[in-house]
């Protein structure tokens, strides 16, 4: 019995339309980047082990694919981790190689790798895809596109509100109705830990703080106990879970809270400046909200912090990004301050489908399709086929002489929107028929206009 045909869980096929779609994000995406100065780059699907193992935190590790050894390299097998039931250790000997979780860290290996042969601040943009083995579910995809853009060697403010500004113009364009830009600082963050006296767990806490629109403010609190965060400090932390006001009076509200913290109040400052700038050149659609639980989980930022979510959808974030001082650093490179953001396309994708937000140009199929009614019609077809492609439209000849009914339905299921009919009679005429597929409206064309009609 054949096998039925499947793909792994948190894959997906992409069927013409789709991708026909997805571009459409992608190109939108693009040009936003494009218009901001970032020039593109790629990298390769996977990478040495080491470059991105240990990167992420210890959650971020678990969700590495790892690509297995093969051949002779099999035999480099820790075995005696194995027998220690090391098996972090083990599964390292298994796998020199592991496919890219995001593409910042990946990044960072590449502007130490070529940093004789670019110029700082170095812009890049890099829509590829990743790979991380989370629990397939609602907009969480096993492999999944990126959209990132990022600046090096610049510790400027003027990059965030940059990218503040790109959140807005990007979904704006994509038709994007409602959506909140969340942002903090991870200076705030390790203030908050050095004030409640729990500055080596800072890493726990704010692993956990990020969790809490998903666990609630009582799984926060049963992490951090679990975590070896005191009870004292937890107190506390506890009250800003229910911080609340405008983003001004949160921010005061933060600035009490955090007097005794010189970094504590440097992220608030930072937080300040972004925000007042953005105020000053004003957005089109985003709601800007500073809410001190963002953390993002990951280790590598050390400044601003950012989120964005689609209003009115369930769904988690659909971008993200931040700040990360010395990301460069854990390949060699010092003093390489770094901000980016990305793009998650794919859950900007369900977005744009439940809210039946794509144009309707993007669900156009071919432009042209020629209907055959017989070998000598063919031939003549064929070649007002060439001629219509050397001009840049779109066109085809359906392949064989169907009955009509067959013929359309290609066509309507192709999305075709043209159809054109050449029968003997129009032949000798040197005419052919023009139908609009949308409204039913046949026009006739003399055969050297029907170039010029669909270039206008």
């Amino acid at each position: 019995m054949a096998q039925k045909p499947a793909i792994p869980k948190g894959t997906r096929d992409f069927l013409p339309l789709e991708v026909a779609r997805r571009t459409y994000i992608f190109d939108t995406i693009k040009n936003s980047f494009k218009k901001y100065g970032f020039a593109p780059i790629e990298t390769p699907s996977f990478e040495l082990s080491t470059t991105l193992m240990g990167k992420y935190g210890e959650e971020g590790d678990r969700l590495v694919f790892r690509i297995m050894n093969s051949g002779e390299k099999m035999k480099k097998a820790d075995i005696e981790a194995l027998q220690a039931n090391n098996l972090p250790r083990f599964a390292n000997s298994l796998a020199e190689k592991v496919l890219r979780y995001d593409l910042t860290v990946p990044f960072a290996r590449f502007v130490v790798q070529h940093q004789n042969d670019l110029s700082f601040p170095f812009k890049r943009y890099q829509i590829q895809p990743v790979w991380r083995a989370d629990r397939p579910g609602h907009g969480r995809y096993q492999e999944f596109f990126q959209c990132d853009a990022d600046v090096v060697g610049s510790d400027s403010l003027v990059y965030e509100v940059d990218f503040v500004m790109l959140f807005d113009e990007v979904l704006t364009s994509l038709g994007i109705p409602d959506f909140t830009v969340k942002i903090n600082n991870r200076k705030i963050l390790s203030g908050i830990a050095e004030v409640s006296g729990e500055s080596d767990k800072i890493i726990d806490i704010t692993v956990a703080i990020d969790k809490l629109d998903k666990i609630g403010e009582e799984g926060v609190v049963k992490e951090l106990l679990e975590k070896g965060v005191s009870e004292s400090a937890i107190s506390k932390i506890q009250p800003l879970f229910t911080i609340s006001g405008s983003t001004e009076e949160r921010l005061q509200q933060m600035k009490a809270f955090l007097t005794e913290s010189e970094i504590g109040l440097k992220g608030i400052e930072e937080l300040e400046y972004v925000l007042a700038q953005v105020n000053e050149l004003g957005v089109q659609r985003a709601t800007i909200e500073f809410d001190v639980t963002l953390a993002r989980g990951l280790n590598y930022y050390t400044g601003a912090i950012f989120e964005v979510k689609a209003n009115g959808v369930k769904m988690g974030s659909i971008c993200g990004g931040g700040r990360y001082d010395d990301l460069t650093g854990l390949f060699g490179m010092k003093g390489m301050s770094g901000v980016g953001i990305s793009f998650g396309a794919d859950r900007i994708y369900d977005v744009l489908t439940e809210l039946e937000l794509f144009p309707k140009e993007t669900d156009l199929g071919l432009t042209l399709l020629f209907v055959n009614f017989g070998e000598k019609e063919q031939a003549h077809c064929m070649r007002l086929v060439h001629q219509c492609r050397k001009a840049g439209i779109d066109s085809e000849i359906y392949p064989s002489n169907a009955k009509m009914q067959k013929q359309m339905k290609y066509a309507n299921d192709r999305g075709v929107q043209f159809v054109a009919l050449i029968g003997e009679e129009e032949m000798n005429k040197g005419i052919v028929n023009v139908k609009n597929m949308e409204t039913g409206e046949q026009v006739a064309l003399e055969t050297d206009k029907l170039i010029s009609f669909f270039q206008k």
